[in-house]
């Protein structure tokens, strides 16, 4: 059985930082993409972050230059990071780790719009607040 579980969120100050953990088990994700995903209260999910196989990543240009995706291996697991810095009020959602869903063909790891598909987690709320 495939699960995703994240872990690391929580409430922070504008300007702050947390580091978001999503341990992947079941799964053979080495040719495959894997990423953060967050959907703000009364907006659509959007892609934050992904890594392929070879370590490339890619970002949402609202959070270039801020966080960072990084993954490690373990036996018939995955650790997957995203180190978020200097955190905004916008920044404030729930996020999600994914794998396995239908890609764009854009060569980013992102997804397809609608449905996806793929493995998910539970989500982990990022709150930026004063």
């Amino acid at each position: 059985e495939v699960q995703l579980v994240e872990s690391g969120g929580g409430l922070v100050q504008p300007g702050g930082s947390l580091r978001l953990s999503c341990v992947v088990s079941g799964y053979t994700y080495s040719t495959d993409c894997i990423g953060w995903f967050r959907q703000a209260p009364g907006k659509e999910r959007e892609g934050v972050a992904f890594i392929d196989s070879g370590g490339s990543t890619y970002y949402a240009d609202s959070v270039k230059g801020r966080f960072t995706i990084s993954k490690d291996n373990a036996k018939n697991t995955l650790y997957l990071y995203l180190q978020m810095n200097s955190l905004k009020p916008e920044d404030t959602a729930m996020y999600y780790c994914a794998t396995d869903y239908e890609l764009d063909g854009l060569g980013t790891c992102s997804p397809v719009a609608d449905a996806p598909g793929g493995y998910w987690g539970q989500g982990t709320l990022v709150t930026v607040s004063s």
